[in-house]
């Protein structure tokens, strides 16, 4: 197995920021609503830079998306599979791999490859070489699965000159762009729709809303519009938990799990603070981070402004049931088929309104079993009950062209009243950019910013609406 330690010098710790709202000692009282990456970014840089923080999180356990499931298998041997928070990459990660250097944690070789089936064994291919992509040795002598091929080809290239192209506010949605271009229904269907609703877990009916900039930008980003130098993906040794373990170790005290916050009032006073409160309690902070869904975060504010709400309310939210379980009858019919991530055409099709996908965790985690664990996403009914060893319901935000505007204007909302807003719908909606976000929160109240190169800036050009401070 492919392993490396990452390593790294701890930056010195910086000053508190001189906005301490009259505390002679310069250290905050601060409340992390919302124990996710975010949350638990802010409190790491928070508490690092000497203030008093206190995480509230409604939750059983800290990491939001970053779900590991410890199964014991016969024998007693422990097999740790995550559930949400899965891989990342070495190009678009810059701000969430500084922090796994600087706690030690481990990484590891990913196989990550994409594929496509109709869970009848008519339609299914891999992005696993001509082996996989030909899996189905029809496909060889059918017109339309080679025009999806070259189509794809064709995608790529046009793709990229889209970034190119003027105002990204004004870019066509990708319904539009598809048209325009006379990709073929068979491409669109079962290759680029099933590719871009399984990355962000999102119904494929909202993808044809999606603007295609954004989408490109994406792609672009990590590497999908190109078939060489593609980015190398990695996955966290021993599960994704183990980095939220190292993370905080220094404040796991701070935390109160199962606590749920009821509401946020600021006082009139603004030496007053913020009060959060809770089931039959109430307490007083100098800042509010909150650190959970846009939606979520709304709901909470006991008196929203008007900008506010306006701009929380841009970020709507796609429910996705998570299954873990062993039943290898979802997967593609063909072996050679098989791969990290099947997107299912079957269920879409039923109008399930959701992404319906498995994930094949030995694959993804190098997993040593003799067991196959997968995660569906929003197909329980296929499984096989007595496989089923966990559910789990996740949210993942749904992108808009009013939620990309909104993206923009987070310093109009953020701290200007004593409370901040932190979390991965700031951007492109992944666990660097939840770090990157909570970095932003951080540098505000004196910790440390971001820092690194914005992989954010690059994608979308000059007037984008996507990452925009």
């Amino acid at each position: 197995m492919d392993r490396c330690v990452a390593s790294a010098e701890n930056p010195a710790v910086n000053p508190v920021n001189p906005v301490n709202r009259g505390n002679p000692v310069g250290a905050l009282r601060i409340a992390i609503v919302g124990a996710g990456v975010s949350g638990l970014v802010a409190a790491a840089e928070l508490h690092r830079a000497g203030h008093e923080v206190t995480v509230f999180e409604a939750g059983s356990y800290a990491g939001g998306h970053t779900n590991t499931i410890e199964v014991e298998e016969p024998g007693g041997r422990i097999v740790p599979v995550d559930t949400g928070f899965i891989v990342m990459n070495d190009r678009n990660y810059p701000n969430f791999e500084r922090i796994l250097a600087e706690l030690g944690v481990e990484t590891q070789s990913a196989n990550m490859s994409f594929g496509v089936s109709d869970g009848r064994g008519g339609f299914e291919w891999a992005a696993r070489g001509p082996r996989g992509i030909f899996a189905r040795p029809s496909h060889l002598a059918d017109p339309r699965f080679i025009r999806m091929l070259s189509d794809l080809v064709r995608f790529n290239r046009e793709a990229r000159s889209l970034l190119l192209e003027g105002d990204p506010a004004s870019a066509p949605s990708l319904r539009e762009f598809l048209r325009a271009g006379g990709y073929s229904e068979y491409f669109v269907e079962r290759l680029i729709v099933p590719q871009a609703s399984a990355v962000w877990s999102a119904d494929p009916e909202q993808m044809w809303t999606f603007p295609a900039t954004f989408l490109a930008a994406f792609f672009d980003n990590h590497g999908v519009l190109q078939l060489r130098n593609r980015p190398r993906w990695r996955c966290i040794t021993g599960g994704s938990h183990a980095y939220v373990k190292a993370l905080t170790r220094p404040f796991a005290d701070r935390i109160r799990l199962r606590t749920p916050v009821r509401s946020v009032r600021r006082d009139p006073d603004p030496e007053g603070g913020v009060e959060i409160a809770t089931d039959g309690d109430a307490e007083r902070f100098d800042e509010v981070v909150l650190a959970c869904h846009a939606d979520q975060a709304l709901a909470m504010l006991a008196e929203a402004s008007p900008l506010e709400h306006d701009l929380l309310s841009s970020f709507p939210y796609q429910p996705n049931e998570a299954v873990l379980h062993t039943d290898t009858g979802v997967m593609p019919r063909r072996r050679a088929a098989w791969a990290s991530w099947n997107f299912h055409l079957n269920g879409s099709a039923k109008g399930v309104g959701r992404a319906t996908l498995t994930y094949d965790m030995n694959r993804l985690q190098s997993l040593h079993s003799h067991r196959r664990y997968l995660v569906t996403l929003n197909m329980s009914e296929a499984i096989d009950p007595a496989r089923i060893i966990r559910v789990v319901d996740y949210a993942h935000p749904v992108y808009t062209v009013e939620g990309m505007a909104a993206q923009g204007r987070w310093r109009e909302i953020s701290g200007a009243d004593r409370v901040h807003f932190c979390g991965a719908y700031w951007r492109w909606g992944f666990h660097e950019d939840g770090a990157w976000s909570a970095l932003r929160v951080s540098e505000t109240l004196g910790g440390r910013g971001p820092g690194l190169i914005d992989h954010a800036t690059r994608a979308v050009r000059a007037g984008s609406l996507v990452g925009a401070t």
